[in-house]
Parts: structure tokens; sequence; C-alpha cells
């Protein structure tokens, strides 16, 4: 347990690292201004938020050998990891129908997606997350607690708080799922279908050069989704025949931390535009000094 938690505190700084220095090129730069790079910034302060979230107080009370949470602590913890989450769901499709139009319909791309067009969707999706969130903590604070009200987690997360009412929850249960699955469930599809679109469009381009400067364009974003998805599903799906304690424990903590770390690298990877901002950005710090 002792190498999870130095483990969960690496990847915890590891990601205030890098999602802050994403926030401060986007915030700096004045060649960064994109609609990727607008949507990237969005996402780094989604990231931020969600392990701010869970993993200072996880922090807190692995030093004080404490497992102690209010009730209002964890309506709000609740809260404010659904919002983040739903938040960043939203900001995938956004970021994924951004590679569309730029591959699919890239003569329309100015007018799809202008400042003020992308300054609508952002707030879209965070009027959905907040949306999204005020109705997942209602629902699961309005039921009544007749457990021992001892969470196996290190922070608060819906499925385990239903496991200690006392009331039959299936109704709501089932209501709940269906209004969360609706939603991204349609994101999902959406995301699907924008990428047989892209791929039929890629692999119609007659240069091999143009094809591969495609396919770098939509990787990183593929490959934050699949993270995103992979964790996410696995963490609330997996067999009830799998499940234990010590398990629990640690898909909690890829879920919520290591989406979070790798969000950054894997953007900035293949994107020399933003490994150009950071250097540029390092090395005036470091010049100030």
């Amino acid at each position: 347990m002792r190498q999870l938690q130095l483990l969960h505190l690496c990847l915890f700084l590891a990601a205030l690292l890098a999602n802050g220095l994403i926030i401060s090129a986007g915030a700096c730069g004045q060649h960064l201004h994109s609609p990727m790079f607008f949507f990237l910034l969005n996402l780094a302060l989604t990231d931020l938020g969600s392990i701010c979230t869970t993993v200072p107080k996880a922090m807190h009370n692995s030093i004080w050998g404490s497992r102690h949470i209010s009730s209002t602590g964890c309506a709000a913890q609740v809260f404010l990891i659904v919002f983040f989450l739903g938040t960043e769901d939203f900001l995938l499709t956004l970021m994924c129908y951004d590679c569309y139009v730029s591959i699919c319909k890239a003569l329309h791309y100015g007018t799809l997606l202008g400042s003020r067009a992308c300054a609508h969707m952002a707030a879209a999706a965070w009027a959905s997350g907040f949306l999204t969130a005020l109705l997942h903590t209602a629902n699961t604070f309005s039921l009544p607690l007749c457990q021992d009200n001892a969470l196996g987690q290190f922070f608060c997360e819906i499925p385990h708080i239903l496991r200690l009412s006392c009331s039959d929850t299936y109704l709501r249960e089932f209501g709940l799922l269906a209004f969360s699955t609706f939603p991204f469930l349609g994101c999902f599809v959406f995301m699907l279908l924008s990428y047989v679109q892209i791929f039929r469009a890629v692999l119609r381009i007659p240069s091999e050069q143009g094809r591969h400067k495609a396919f770098c364009t939509c990787l990183p974003h593929l490959a934050v989704v699949s993270l995103f998805i992979s964790t996410g599903t696995f963490a609330h799906l997996k067999p009830p025949s799998i499940s234990s304690p010590s398990l629990d424990v640690v898909v909690s903590v890829l879920h919520s931390v290591v989406p979070p770390a790798l969000n950054p690298l894997i953007y900035s990877l293949r994107n020399q535009e933003l490994k150009d901002a950071l250097r540029k950005m390092m090395t005036l710090s470091f010049q100030k000094q």
C-alpha cells in the first residue's frame, strides 16, 4: 500500500506540473490560439480540477492515518468529480469534431470553428457537466444511508455510496444510469462515426506525407479518448467476480490520476508548436532568474 501511495503522489505531481505547463503555454503563446489549443486548454483545466478534488484529501488522510470525510465534504467531492469528468467527456467530443472539420471540411474550418463558435461550444460543455453533476449529486444524497458509512475507496464515488443505502435503489440506479448513458453514449457514437469519416478521408489522400500529417493530427486525441474510456469503463463496469477492496483502490487511482498525468504528454509528443511554446516559456523563465 505504501508503494501505491508513493505512485499516487508522483502521478499527482506530474499531472499538476504537466497541466500547469499546458495552461501557461496556452495563455502566453500568441500562436497557440487555434480551436484545438483552446479546447486543450479547457481539457487541462478539467484534469487539474479532477485531481485536485480527490488527491489532496486522500494524501491528508494517508499522512494522518485517518479515513474520515464529512457528509458535506463527500457530497462536494462527488459533485466536483462528476462535474470535471463529465465536462472532460464533452470536451473530448468537441476536440473530435475539430479533427473531423480540419480533415473532412477543411475549406469551412474557419466558418465552423470560429472563436465565437468555440467559446459557445466550450461553455455548453461546462454547463452540461455542471447539470450532470447537479442531478447525480442530488439523486445520490437524497437516499438514506443505514450501513456503517465506510467507503473502501480513497474518495467518494457514487456506486460505493449507493451500496451503503438501506432503501431499494434499483429504480433510482436505473434512472440515473439511463440519464448518464444517453449523453455519454451519444458522445461515444459521435466520436466513432467521426473517426470513420476521418480515416476514410485520410486514406483517400494521394500523398504519403499528407496521410502521415493527417494521422498525426488525430492520433493524440484518439489516444486520450481511448485512455479516458478504457480506464473509466473498467473502473465502473468491471465484473463483481474480480472485484476486491484493494483492486478497487488501484483501479480508482489509475482512473482518477493516470489520464490527467498522461494527457499533456500525449498531446505534446507529436505537436511541434506546443513543444516550441513550452521550450520558449521555460527558457524565458530561466533567463529572468
